[in-house]
Formats: structure tokens, C-alpha cells, sequence
């Protein structure tokens, strides 16, 4: 089965085209298309020019889909969408427009999906699974690989450079701002556990982006996977603009634009929201997840439903054919040894009533007969 899945973000609109197999997922096709929905709201609403860029977005993708003939879709959007004033309007607007059906998932929905994509394949089963997103941060606590607890933050890398920064990178004051930002959300959460959590799970694009400027100025193969917590300090430190004003330095600007030349932006505000959460859980090391909420979309909303589907149609079909076996098979005889009765005498057949009367007149005539012969005998014998 081929199933494609749009998802809506503040920072990029994807389009990911899969293969399911059973349980194993193949992508076939991940389109991108950086739209920045986050800065498109003002006063807590998504103004009509983003709604107009989201029903642009889609429409192309609807033509890659119609071209390819894939009929199974399913959309959804994050903090995009979720954390305006006039999400409903804006939804069915955008239904309206394009035809495609959009569900708005909630934060502790978007942080779920994400924890389930990104340890459906993981051995570790304690840790803190992180994604930051353009306009919200999803944090997920699990032990023996169960949820613990799941939060959403409503900060993530675009509107918190959209709020906090000035120039095209923050210098030390806008980072110190971002960092103050993070911890009071966090404050704000009377039932996350502060303790140690050694072991990161980083899932989305602002996170895939650090590995990658990781793998670059540390010299590490490009499929490395893995970031030492120290090192996003670094990283920070070095690519952070050091001046008050809009000057960068070519150094920085080459770095980026070989790493990650769709996300200079935002790279560094993602940045220091990771380094300000993994000082918070004292973690010591982030590993890179590739998937993530749409993955965890896909085994939570059509490959579990698809299997619970198979399983009652198995088991109705078990239940059918118990019960056609039931009425067509032969039945087993079991042969029993009893103690042995003593034969009965043999009784004769019974004779229909009109040959027992036949009998009875023929019987009777033989009689007469005989009973002439003994008296002509008797009578000759007598003469004699």
C-alpha cells in the first residue's frame, strides 16, 4: 500500500510519500516547501495571506499526488494552525479551497506521534525525546518505553525569531532572551520531572539541522547520527553574532549556506532552545532521529487500525470455518468394548397378513387331505 502524508508545520509544509509494508515503512518521496506559516500571524491569527500560501502549497502537492495516482492521503497540522485564535476558520477555508481534509493535532497528540515514530526501532527505552518545530516545542519523558509524561511548549525556532531577534543571527542578549523564554514555559510545568535524563532522542528539522552543522565543523562522517551535548555550546558560540548590529561574518555565512542554507534563520534560535534543554535535564548526549510525527502518524492512525482490521477479519473468518467444519466433518466413532450379552433367541420375520392367510387356508386343505388318506387307509384295512 502507497500512503502520502502532508504535514503542516510553522516553519515547512512536507509532502511524504510512503511504502507500508506490514509494519515497515519505505519513503518514496519527501517534498519540502519552506512557507514560514509562523509569520504569518498577527494578533493570535493566521492573516489571510498565509491561508492563501497554505492553499498554494497544497494545490501543488495535489497535482504530484493526482499524477501519481494516489488516492490514500491524510493531512495535519501542528503549532501552525493549532495555536491561533481563528484555527477553525482557517481549517475550513482551507478545506473549501483545496478539498483536502486537515485534522489540527494537539500538543500532547503532536509529542505522542513523535515519541511513537522515533523509538519504533530504538533499543533505549528511558530517555527524553525533544522536537523542535517552528512555533512549539513537544517534550516527551518515557521509562521501560512508555510515556511518562508529554508537554508542548509554545516556542519553537521561527517565532522565536520572529520575537526575539533582530538581525539575521542573535547576538548574546537576543540568546540570553530565548533561553529566559524556554525556562519560563517550563516553569509553568508543575508535573515535569527536572531530574537527569542522559539520553536525548532529537526529532525534527531544527534538530536534523544541528547534526548536520555538528558533522561539518567537527569533522564526523556525514551520517553520524549522534551530537555530544557540549558541543551545541560551541556551535552557538561560534556561529552567534558577536556585533549589536546586522553584520556577519563570511566564515558563518559559508558554514550555513553549505549545512543548511533553507534554515539560516532559524538554526541558531532551534539551537539555543536545544542547549537550554539539555542544560535544564543535564543531558549528555542527542541522537538524531529521521523520523518522527509523521511516521508515528502512520503506525498509530493506519498500520495499527490496518491490523486490528486484518485481525477481526481472521479471526470472523476462523470462527466461520470452526463452524463449517463443525457441520461437514465426519464424525469420529470411537469403538467401546462392553461386557458381552447373552443371545436372545432368534425370533422369525414377521409375515405380511395376506401371505399368513394364504398360509394358514393352505395349511388346512393339507391337513383335510391328510386326514381322508388315514381314514381310506383305515378303512382298507378294515375291509381287509
Amino acid at each position: 500500500m502507497v500512503h502520502a502524508i502532508i504535514d503542516i508545520g510553522s516553519n515547512s509544509i512536507r509532502l511524504a510519500i510512503y511504502k507500508v509494508d506490514e509494519d515497515r515503512l519505505t519513503i518514496l518521496l519527501n517534498k519540502k516547501y519552506t512557507a514560514g506559516l509562523a509569520a504569518y500571524v498577527k494578533n493570535e491569527e493566521m492573516t489571510q495571506v498565509g491561508i492563501d500560501k497554505t492553499c498554494q502549497v497544497l494545490d501543488e502537492f495535489k497535482v504530484l499526488l493526482d499524477a501519481f495516482h494516489i488516492t490514500n492521503v491524510s493531512a495535519f497540522a501542528t503549532a501552525a494552525l493549532r495555536n491561533i485564535s481563528n484555527s477553525a476558520a482557517a481549517i475550513e477555508q482551507i478545506t473549501k479551497k483545496t478539498g483536502v481534509v486537515v485534522t489540527v493535532l494537539s500538543g500532547t497528540e503532536e509529542a505522542t506521534l513523535d515519541f511513537i515514530g522515533a523509538t519504533h526501532a530504538t533499543q533505549t527505552k528511558n530517555g527524553l525525546l525533544l522536537d523542535i518545530g517552528g512555533a512549539s516545542t513537544e517534550l516527551v519523558l518515557y521509562e521501560d518505553g512508555l510515556i511518562v509524561n508529554a508537554v508542548s511548549l509554545p516556542i519553537g525556532s521561527l517565532n522565536a525569531y520572529g520575537q526575539y531577534v533582530h538581525y539575521l543571527l542573535p547576538n548574546k542578549s537576543e540568546r540570553k532572551a530565548i533561553k529566559e523564554a524556554v525556562l519560563a514555559e517550563l516553569s509553568k510545568i508543575t508535573d515535569m520531572d527536572s531530574s537527569k535524563q542522559a539520553f536525548v532522542c532529537g526529532v525534527g528539522g531544527s534538530i536534523r539541522a544541528a547534526g548536520k552543522i555538528n558533522n561539518y565543523l567537527f569533522n564526523l562522517p556525514p551520517d553520524t547520527d549522534e551530537i555530544k551535548a557540549p558541543n551545541v555550546k560551541k556551535m552557538i558560540k561560534l556561529l552567534e553574532n558577536d556585533e549589536e548590529d546586522d553584520l556577519i561574518s563570511s566564515e558563518t555565512l559559508n558554514i550555513l549556506l553549505k549545512t543548511v542554507p533553507d534554515r539560516i534563520e532559524t538554526i541558531l534560535p532551534g539551537m539555543i532552545i536545544l542547549h537550554t534543554l539539555i542544560k535544564y535535564f543535564k543531558s549528555e548526549t542527542i541522537v538524531v532521529s529521521k523520523s518522527g510525527v509523521r511516521e508515528g502518524y502512520l503506525y498509530q492512525n493506519i498500520i495499527s487500525k490496518k491490523k486490528t482490521s486484518t485481525k477481526t477479519i481472521q479471526n470472523s473468518k476462523a470462527k466461520s470455518e470452526t463452524a463449517v467444519e463443525s457441520a461437514t466433518s465426519p464424525v469420529v466413532l470411537v469403538k467401546i468394548r462392553k461386557t458381552p450379552k447373552t443371545p436372545k433367541s432368534t425370533k422369525m420375520p414377521r409375515v405380511p397378513k395376506i401371505e399368513k392367510a394364504l398360509a394358514d387356508k393352505t395349511n388346512q386343505e393339507k391337513t383335510e387331505q391328510e386326514k381322508s388318506v388315514v381314514e381310506v387307509q383305515d378303512g382298507q384295512s378294515k375291509e381287509s
